[in-house]
């Protein structure tokens, strides 16, 4: 029997992982494709994000969103049964694509293909891990593990590593490729470490793919056929040695509002508040007072992306939504009075 190939994509927060899917889907080469979109926080932007693309290979129909909570932490309650319901229409995707968020673990997603219902229609074509590098680059999301070592040495309070550096690891140990994103914001020299970084984490014969903007052929990316449910043990885990997937660390709320009169004015805004709060994440859509078409962010440290991706629909409310993400203790209250001053 056929099995219905699935391609889990990870990366952490503001690697690319929807700029990337949106390529996908709009190269998609006549292939029907379904996707899982695990969304971090209140609402599901990113299938928003992924809607705005209104390409034939992925209708609205065949996106899913799982926005009860990280994916590897309720592949029981929602994972199982969205992967039961793709595979039980009468005409099956093609092709599957999981995002993943920011937070999870793609070990215990992969494993939950051998769940029987599961495994005899579907495999884990590939486990695809997105990295941001330039915010590898500057230090921002990873720790280099040597310095890490030394300070665990010199501070017995230290007993385990940071979760951002475990989220790093967990997603290049399970990977079958790689793919750097982002490398036209990096010089020559910089990129050289990111690849050191990386090729230190990830297991032998993967391969690493550099990109910008997501842009990388789906030819490359779909059709690896790793069957990774069936080679767990190669793809090392904290949570192998029995350690616990934490969530506590990372905080989210939406922030809505009206219509922004003034963009360079909200931007500033924006990028003042990410610097003073800390702040890992903006994303969403923003409603311009003056354009007919909806503008999405998206920032990652102190950089924000924007671009227009569609025109508001007819009875659709122009509205701001932004999805502020970053570690626990974000001042929920002051970011959104900051925000507030900039939108209707």
């Amino acid at each position: 029997m056929n099995k219905v190939p699935t391609t889990v994509i990870t990366g952490f927060l503001g690697a690319g992982k929807t700029t990337l899917i949106r390529h996908l889907l709009q190269n998609a080469k006549g292939k029907r494709l379904a996707l899982v979109i695990n969304e971090f926080g209140d609402v599901g932007v990113d299938g928003d994000l992924v809607r705005g693309c209104n390409d034939e290979a992925c209708s609205d129909d065949d996106i899913v969103e799982l926005a009860n909570g990280c994916i590897c932490c309720t592949v029981a309650d929602d994972f199982l049964p969205t992967m039961q319901k793709l595979l039980n229409r009468p005409s099956p995707p093609d092709h599957i694509i999981i995002e993943t968020s920011g937070l999870a673990l793609p070990k215990p997603l992969v494993k939950a293909f051998q769940w029987p219902d599961i495994r005899t229609r579907a495999t884990v074509d590939g486990v695809i891990a997105l990295i941001d590098a330039d915010a590898v680059a500057a230090g921002r999301f990873a720790t280099d593990e040597v310095a890490l070592a030394a300070a665990r040495a010199a501070d017995p309070t230290l007993d385990h590593d940071s979760p951002l550096e475990e989220l790093f690891e967990e997603q290049l140990s399970c990977a079958d490729m790689v793919v750097l994103n982002k490398t036209d914001l990096v010089g020559a020299s910089a990129l050289a470490n990111v690849e050191a970084r990386v090729e230190a984490e990830i297991r032998a014969g993967v391969k690493v793919v550099k990109a910008a903007y997501g842009a990388v052929d789906i030819a490359v990316l779909l059709g690896i056929t790793a069957a990774a449910e069936d080679d767990l043990d190669s793809r090392k885990s904290h949570i192998d040695d029995g350690e616990e997937h934490d969530h506590d660390d990372f905080d989210s709320f939406v922030f809505e509002a009206g219509e922004v009169s003034d963009l360079n004015a909200f931007l500033a805004a924006t990028s003042a508040l990410i610097a003073q709060h800390d702040i890992l994440r903006v994303k969403g859509m923003v409603a311009l007072a003056d354009k007919s078409a909806r503008l999405v962010i998206q920032g990652v440290g102190p950089r924000i992306q924007h671009h227009f991706d569609r025109a508001w629909q007819v009875g659709e409310s122009r509205r701001t939504q932004l999805v502020v993400i970053g570690e626990t203790g974000l001042d929920r209250a002051a970011i959104a009075q900051g925000l507030a001053k900039v939108t209707g």
